[in-house]
């Protein structure tokens, strides 16, 4: 690199003002938001004697579920659609050939890791029959790694749990797709 080259452009450092080569106004700044700090309610939580309070839990993302039809059957028809639109890739779906008329496949293994999962919302949004939810559970606790990858069956159970609660939202909808 040469610096008679046409293709290089210099640029001049800018000159300061005032304001910009002292320090007093960054300095009062940081007064103001430690003053407003100091005389704002405190938020913190003794968490697990207090419960946290959410404002709308309906609209909160936490444990993941797999809904269940109006025969007591998996709801996902194991299109993979879920596990092609997870950013962090924590989705793996086997599926297999389904025994009922009203489907082709089915999920023989559907698991989701949860430590991996960012909790964004997009395999519940890529779902077409609503078979994949986010509830409003946030205690989410495990001793190690193997109990932090819900299953086909935890994530049924964590529905039968939370069907009372949090109604699908497809019934949201106007009925299922």
């Amino acid at each position: 690199m040469k610096s008679d080259d046409p293709n290089i452009h210099w640029v001049e450092e800018p000159k300061l003002g005032l304001a910009g080569r002292m320090y007093a106004p960054l300095f009062l700044q940081g007064l103001s938001t430690i003053s407003r700090h100091l005389v704002s309610k405190k938020v913190t939580v003794s968490y697990p004697e207090e419960s946290p309070q959410i404002g709308n839990e309906l609209i909160y993302r936490g444990v993941h579920r797999l809904n269940r039809d109006e025969q007591g059957r998996v709801k996902c028809v194991a299109c993979f659609l879920c596990a092609t639109a997870c950013p962090a890739h924590c989705i793996d779906i086997v599926g297999v050939e389904s025994p009922w008329s009203d489907r082709e496949k089915y999920p023989e293994s559907f698991t989701i890791d949860e430590l991996r999962c960012i909790f964004c919302g997009m395999c519940e949004a890529a779902c077409p029959v609503n078979a994949i939810e986010l509830t409003s559970l946030y205690n989410l606790t495990g001793r190690s790694r193997q109990e932090m990858v819900f299953d086909k069956e935890k994530l049924l159970s964590v529905y039968d749990q939370t069907k009372d609660k949090e109604p699908m939202s497809s019934s949201e909808l106007g009925g299922t797709l």
